[in-house]
């Protein structure tokens, strides 16, 4: 029996970003991304493993090697739209918030279930690893474009900053391509809301 179920839920690539390996936070428009194994080719958050950050202290020392499932991040047009206005202003860029894939039409895909595939026509396919948690970094960059409106980022992102997501299968994403998704086949955890509080 198969885990995944397919859905006849989808988005369209609206807007891709390469983080330069050397660079900052902030990512750079381009038409078309190649992933390997290790994630977009030539990106800062690309590779097999990373250091653990303070998202995982729980869980692992900072700086510990873990298992990179944050090779790239994945938003929603929509949700970058609705952060936007309660921000108060007229727009986010993709690039000031660091980035990879922005889909629109797919929705919720910031609540998107842990393990959720993405895949296009071609075969490329990403693994969902969980929601990502907005931080205070894209607002300084935001700040830089909207005085006095870059720590209203945070709070205003809540809920809609996308996910996480690495590569299980390789290939070729272009603007225009459709990512379909598939989700696990299995009813959520009895305990979770006993667990969350």
């Amino acid at each position: 029996m198969a885990a995944l179920k397919p859905t006849h839920y989808q988005g369209e690539v609206v807007w891709l970003g390469h983080v330069p390996a050397q660079g900052g936070l902030s990512s750079t428009p381009v038409e078309e991304l190649d992933f390997t194994f290790d994630g977009p080719v030539g990106e800062r958050h690309a590779g097999r493993t990373r250091p653990s950050c303070s998202r995982v202290t729980d869980q692992h020392p900072k700086g510990t090697e873990i298992a990179n499932v944050r090779q790239l991040t994945i938003l929603s047009a929509e949700e970058l739209a609705e952060t936007a206005f309660a921000m108060g202003i007229p727009e986010i860029d993709p690039a000031w918030v660091g980035a990879s894939i922005v889909l629109r039409g797919l929705p919720d895909l910031t609540h998107l279930p842990p393990s959720a595939r993405l895949q296009n026509e071609t075969g490329l396919t990403l693994i969902v690893d969980m929601e990502n948690r907005p931080c205070v970094l894209p607002g300084k960059v935001i700040e830089q474009h909207h005085p006095e409106k870059g720590k209203r980022y945070k709070p205003a992102a809540q809920g809609r900053r996308g996910v996480s997501a690495w590569v299980e299968r390789p290939g070729r994403l272009v603007i225009g391509d459709t990512l379909r998704l598939h989700i696990p086949d299995q009813r959520p955890w009895d305990l979770i809301d006993d667990v969350r509080g």
